[in-house]
């Protein structure tokens, strides 16, 4: 377990993973063994969404590319690299064409070995700053490869009725319950503000867009996305791919915790 301090405010780190960040007491990350979901935050690479309906297998110029929902990375694991009091940096590392076991398979699955003909180095690196936390992505490979990225943190909810702001618009637990398991769109923005007991603003870089995402009233998940899949049918998945043309490709989001009179 890998802990940062600075001030009123502490971050937890389980490898990679990040199950605790608290200001002054106050936890805004979902906690793992909760209802709702049992990580609290992922990434999802090299692609986003499902795959079963296209066979779990997606267009690639290099090759084959045998993925599940969300991509391969989040089998793999983090390798801690750097540590301060206010930083930690993580990394994963890679092969083209290795196989790695599929962790759904077999009770939720129906293939057991991913695969990706690309080699790349995948960088997350946590920085705690005076006014938030700033969670930066760093990708390397190949020039010209296909990816998308996503990120998945869960946030704690404490409030009967908090509320997602997105510029004027107000969205409310209710509608992305309503949504289900494709999860609502919140399309070509960059900040989005959690009102609950203490609000949240969580602001991006690189990324395009938000989905949000929850099936219980205790968490809901805030995750900047460069495509959203449910765009398009899962057969035409690579639709949605950037192209890493100068590498590494870059991107950041910042957790800045807001006072109730600020919004």
């Amino acid at each position: 377990m890998v802990q940062l301090q600075l001030k009123d405010q502490e971050v937890k780190i389980d490898g990679g993973e990040l199950t605790g960040y608290q200001q002054r007491g106050h936890e805004f990350i979902h906690q793992k063994g909760s209802p709702g979901w049992r990580s609290s935050d992922t990434e999802m690479f090299p692609l986003i969404g499902p795959t079963a309906e296209a066979g779990f297998q997606v267009e690639v110029d290099a090759g084959r590319a045998i993925q599940d929902q969300h991509g391969l990375l989040r089998e793999l694991d983090y390798e801690l690299i750097s540590n301060t009091e206010t930083t930690a940096v993580f990394r994963k590392l890679y092969t083209a064409g290795t196989l790695v076991r599929n962790s759904k398979y077999p009770a939720k699955s129906e293939v057991e070995w991913l695969e990706w003909p690309y080699d790349f180095e995948f960088i997350k690196e946590f920085t705690l700053r005076k006014d938030g936390l700033e969670v930066r992505f760093e990708i390397s490979g190949p020039s010209g490869m296909p990816y998308m990225l996503g990120y998945h943190p869960a946030f704690k909810i404490h409030t009967e009725k908090p509320e997602i702001i997105v510029e004027n618009k107000r969205i409310s637990l209710e509608e992305v319950l309503a949504v289900g398991s494709r999860a609502l769109e919140v399309p070509e923005t960059n900040v989005v503000l959690l009102k609950d007991k203490n609000h949240l603003e969580i602001r991006t870089q690189g990324f395009k867009h938000f989905m949000l995402w929850t099936e219980v009233s205790n968490m809901v998940c805030i995750e900047p996305i460069t495509f959203y899949p449910y765009a398009v049918p899962q057969s035409q998945l690579h639709e949605g791919f950037e192209q890493l043309l100068q590498p590494p490709a870059i991107y950041k989001v910042w957790l800045n915790p807001k006072r109730t009179d600020e919004s």
